[in-house]
C-alpha cells in the first residue's frame, strides 16, 4: 500500500460508557468521560430506561437472534407489529425492515434501477447508495448537492431517450447539516417521470411533522429509506413504500431475502422508541429550537452560521492537520467531536461535526464555545 499522510489515516478508538448517559469514555485510556457531541443518537434514547427494558424482555422471549431470514423461521411478532406501526405512522402501505442502513439502500436503487436506467444522485450522496447504483448496473450522473436547476437541467436533457430514471438524494445530508426542498424536488422528479429514492435516516425522528422526517406527506416520493441506530437508538433499519414495490422487494431482493432477520431485541427497542416518539412530537421542535440557539451562539463568536436547521453543526476547518487539532483541544476541555476529513467530505473542507442531542446538558454550549479555537 502507498504511504498515506498521517493526518488521513483512520484509528479506530474504543469507547466505554460512562455514568452520564451523554458521556463517553476511551476505553484504552484513563481518559475523563468526554460530553458526546459526536453520536447520531439524537434524542438520546439509546439508554432510555423503556427501550432497555424492551429490548430485555425481548430478549428473555426471543433469543439475541433471529437464527434466519425472514422467509425461512426469522420472522417474529414483533417484526409485523412494528413494521405495520412504522408505515402507519409515515402514511405509507408497506414497510420492511433490514438489518442495516447499508444493506436498505443497496436494495432501495437495486429495485429501482437496472443497467437501462440512468440515476441521478445529488453530489453529496452517502456512499451507500452509490454502492448501490454500482450493483444494479445502471448509469450514473451527479447533481450540485441540492441544486434543483442543475437536476432539472439534467432531467431535461434526458427527456425522451430510452430507460428509467431515478433520483437519490437525503432529507438530512448527515455531514452537511444541510436539507433539500423536498416538495420541490419530487415535483421536479414527477415532471420528469423519475423515481425519487429519499434517505430520511439522519432526519426521522428530529425533522418533519412531529418528527415524521420531510418525506411525510409527499406522495411523489417513491422509496424512503431510514435507519433505527440513530434517533431511535437501537439498531436496523427499513424501507417504506407502496404496497405493489413492497411486494417486488419482498419476491426479488437479495439483500432482504437472504440475511438474517433484524434481531428481536433490537425491533423491541426501536418500537418502544417510536412509540416514545409518537407520544412526545413535541420533542423534534424542542431539539430544532435548541439547534437555533446554537447556531445563533456559534455565530456570534465569529463562525460561519452552519448550515440546516437540524442537530448537525458542521464547522469547516478546511485542512485535515486543522480538524484534528481543533478536536484535540475539545477533548481538552472534555467535549467529543470528531475531525471529519475526506473521503467523507470533499476535499479541503475536513471539519468538526457537532451533533446536538436532547439530553445534553444546558450549559454545554457555553463550555463549547470557551473551548473551540478561534475561527
Amino acid at each position: 500500500m502507498a504511504s498515506q499522510d498521517p493526518a488521513r489515516r483512520r484509528t479506530l478508538h474504543t469507547w466505554s460508557s460512562a455514568d452520564l448517559p451523554w458521556t463517553l469514555q476511551r476505553a484504552e485510556t484513563e481518559q475523563q468521560p468526554l460530553l458526546d457531541l459526536a453520536s447520531n443518537d439524537y434524542l438520546g434514547l439509546s439508554r432510555h430506561p423503556a427501550v432497555i427494558d424492551a429490548a430485555t424482555e425481548a430478549l428473555h422471549r426471543d433469543g439475541v437472534g433471529a437464527g434466519a431470514s425472514r422467509l425461512v423461521t426469522g420472522s417474529r411478532p414483533c417484526h409485523a407489529r412494528f413494521e405495520a406501526d412504522l408505515a402507519d405512522w409515515l402514511g405509507r402501505s408497506c414497510v420492511l425492515l433490514f438489518p442495516s442502513g447499508f444493506q436498505a439502500n443497496l436494495a432501495a436503487v437495486c429495485i429501482l434501477a437496472d443497467r437501462h436506467t440512468t440515476v441521478l444522485a445529488d453530489r453529496l450522496i452517502h456512499h451507500s447508495l452509490l454502492v448501490g447504483v454500482r450493483a444494479s448496473g445502471a448509469r450514473l450522473q451527479r447533481f450540485q448537492h441540492n441544486d434543483l436547476t442543475d437536476l432539472e437541467r439534467r432531467l431535461q436533457a434526458m427527456a425522451g431517450q430510452p430507460g428509467s430514471l431515478v433520483v437519490l438524494s437525503e432529507s438530512l445530508f448527515s455531514m452537511e447539516g444541510t436539507s433539500p426542498d423536498v416538495a420541490a424536488l419530487a415535483a421536479v422528479c414527477q415532471r420528469f417521470g423519475a423515481d425519487l429514492l429519499m434517505d430520511e435516516a439522519h432526519a426521522l425522528g428530529v425533522l418533519g411533522a412531529e418528527g415524521r422526517g420531510l418525506c411525510f406527506g409527499i406522495e411523489p416520493v417513491r422509496l424512503i429509506s431510514g435507519t433505527f441506530g440513530k434517533a431511535f437508538g437501537s439498531g436496523g433499519a427499513f424501507l417504506a413504500c407502496d404496497a405493489d414495490l413492497g411486494d417486488a422487494l419482498l419476491q426479488t431482493s437479495g439483500a432482504f431475502r437472504y440475511t438474517t432477520a433484524l434481531a428481536p431485541p433490537l425491533v423491541a427497542g426501536a418500537q418502544t422508541a417510536l412509540d416514545l416518539i409518537r407520544s412526545h412530537p413535541h420533542w423534534s421542535q424542542q431539539l430544532q429550537q435548541r439547534a437555533s440557539h446554537w447556531r445563533d451562539a456559534l455565530e456570534g463568536q465569529g463562525w460561519s452560521r452552519p448550515a440546516g436547521v437540524g442537530p448537525v453543526l458542521p464547522l469547516l476547518l478546511g485542512s485535515d492537520t486543522a480538524a484534528l487539532a481543533a478536536q484535540a483541544v475539545l477533548e481538552e476541555h472534555g467535549l467529543l467531536s470528531v475531525a471529519i476529513r475526506p473521503p467523507s467530505v470533499p476535499e479541503g473542507t475536513a471539519r468538526l461535526r457537532l451533533v446536538l442531542r436532547r439530553d445534553l446538558p444546558n450549559e454545554t454550549v457555553e463550555q463549547l464555545l470557551k473551548a473551540l479555537p478561534s475561527p
